[in-house]
């Protein structure tokens, strides 16, 4: 992480050295990492720490204040879940300055996790303030973990110099504040800049530009020096990329994986299903009003309506059918009756035939290709006239309030869903669509249109924790999209 032009010697840290290294559970990330690792290692601590940031975002936005039990419990018990963020869960429910090797083997994973996520996450302001947001939500998390004993050791190792005010000050303030600042607990003097949060929800008292704040709130002055570092940080490496990328030798191997990181999905692939899953064909239009999220039931209404989908629409639909457990013979023949009733002589010559064969790895190089997560397809390029894409991003949003208006849906959700695509946020639109569809959330923010399926079956069959009724054939998707082509492809 030096960005210096000489190449610098890469020392392996020996064990006794991590104690060192590492002395405290919680880090402020001032110094960057200089050991050997494995470009595997590299990729997978990258992937863990996006996966924990991004499980955090997703409890968040639950509606929990991020200083609550509540909201601290939820995202521990859903990092619990998870094998691979076991050195995380350590780190994060540790309480300060343990010494047992297992603790460093952690911080050490923290650590360069954090950095390698640097590297992936400068490049746009975008990308840099999601980094930072997800960052302070993991600082505030791991702060409030920490026992008392941690945090002053935190405050102390950091040289913070944060220190209570004396007793005779104390006094003083409380009887300037008119009994806001209380003689019987402790307070630090903070230039008020530093805590503007709580400045302007009126929490702290104000003297001569120093605010007095209580040990309890001595977390909006960490998160704000933590967030001036990160972001001073992110800019200076932002700036010295490029050259890093022309010296390394291996930048393809390092970078390439780097800069598709921030929109990769890290969820289930759901490329197959289990044996005695399979999803006969001729469910599939019950299925499509119960359980399809919006972008699928569009593109099976689009090949009902039209006997015919285009190149992309062909591909998105393809896979999404192949993960639920449709076979290839069962899609062959559905297909091409619905071909048939258009442009019957371009299923095998047009190559309809043939992609369905390659999407399911029976042609070209036989690769097993998985369905499309819901960033690939939000990301995707959808031109005018096609059917793929997200309904939530790409359409037009009369299409939105329309579906949603014409099947009853109370104005209040209405205007949640249009205030989420609005605010660019698809995947929550999503997630909102599958609860008014079912009566309830599901366990998880949806992310992929096969974990939707999923989802809903589990509703419908009562494998849900949901106690709410199954509703998922109520909505009945617009179709009026964009423009259309006379020309398919």
């Amino acid at each position: 992480m030096d960005f210096s032009h000489r190449r610098q010697k890469v020392i392996k840290p020996i064990e006794g050295e991590l104690a060192t290294l590492y002395p405290h559970d919680l880090q402020m990330y001032t110094t960057p990492p200089v050991c050997e690792i494995s470009l595997t290692e590299f990729e997978q601590l990258a992937v863990d720490r996006l996966k924990l940031l991004r499980t955090i975002e997703q409890i968040s936005l639950h509606g929990h204040a991020k200083n609550s039990e509540e909201w601290k419990k939820s995202v521990l018990d859903e990092i619990r879940k998870h094998s691979d963020l076991k050195y995380f869960y350590k780190v994060i429910n540790s309480t300060g300055a343990k010494s047992k090797e297992p603790d460093y083997q952690a911080r050490k994973s923290d650590h360069i996790s954090h950095f390698v996520l640097r590297l992936a996450f400068c490049r746009t302001e975008e990308l840099r303030r999601w980094l930072i947001s997800r960052e302070l939500d993991l600082f505030r998390l791991r702060w409030l973990n920490l026992s008392a004993e941690g945090k002053s050791e935190f405050i102390r190792l950091n040289n913070l110099n944060y220190n209570p005010i004396s007793a005779s000050e104390r006094v003083e303030m409380s009887e300037k504040s008119s009994g806001l600042v209380t003689s019987s607990a402790d307070y630090y003097r903070v230039p008020f800049t530093q805590v503007l949060d709580l400045v302007k929800s009126r929490k702290v008292f104000l003297h001569y530009g120093f605010a007095y704040i209580t040990n309890t709130d001595i977390i909006s002055v960490l998160l704000t020096v933590f967030r001036s570092r990160l972001s001073h940080e992110l800019s200076r490496t932002a700036r010295h990329l490029p050259a890093l990328e022309v010296i390394e030798e291996d930048q393809d191997r390092i970078f390439r994986p780097l800069k598709a990181l921030p929109h990769a999905y890290i969820g289930e692939d759901y490329s197959s299903k289990k044996t005695g899953d399979k999803v006969p064909i001729e469910c599939i239009d019950s299925l499509a009003r119960q359980s399809f999220p919006l972008c699928m039931r569009q593109l099976h209404a689009k090949l009902r309506q039209d006997h015919k989908l285009k190149h992309h629409g062909r591909l998105q639909y393809a896979l999404f059918l192949k993960g639920i457990g449709v076979t290839l013979d069962d899609i062959l023949t559905m297909w091409r009756e619905e071909w048939s009733k258009s442009e019957p002589e371009k299923f095998e010559k047009g190559g309809v035939a043939y992609l369905l064969r390659h999407s399911y790895g029976k042609e070209g190089k036989r690769t097993n290709y998985t369905p499309q997560s819901c960033m690939k397809i939000i990301t995707g390029n959808v031109g005018t006239g096609d059917q793929h894409g997200c309904p939530f991003k790409h359409n037009d949003v009369s299409a939105i309030r329309l579906t949603l208006t014409q099947s009853n849906v109370p104005t209040a959700d209405i205007q949640e869903t249009l205030d989420l695509i609005n605010r660019g946020q698809y995947h929550l639109a999503c997630t909102k669509y599958f609860e008014i569809t079912h009566g309830a959330p599901p366990e998880r923010f949806i992310n992929h249109p096969n974990q939707y399926f999923e989802e809903s079956q589990n509703v419908k069959h009562g494998k849900s924790n949901t106690k709410k009724e199954f509703t998922g054939d109520k909505l009945q998707p617009a179709l009026e999209k964009r423009p259309s082509q006379s020309e398919e492809l």
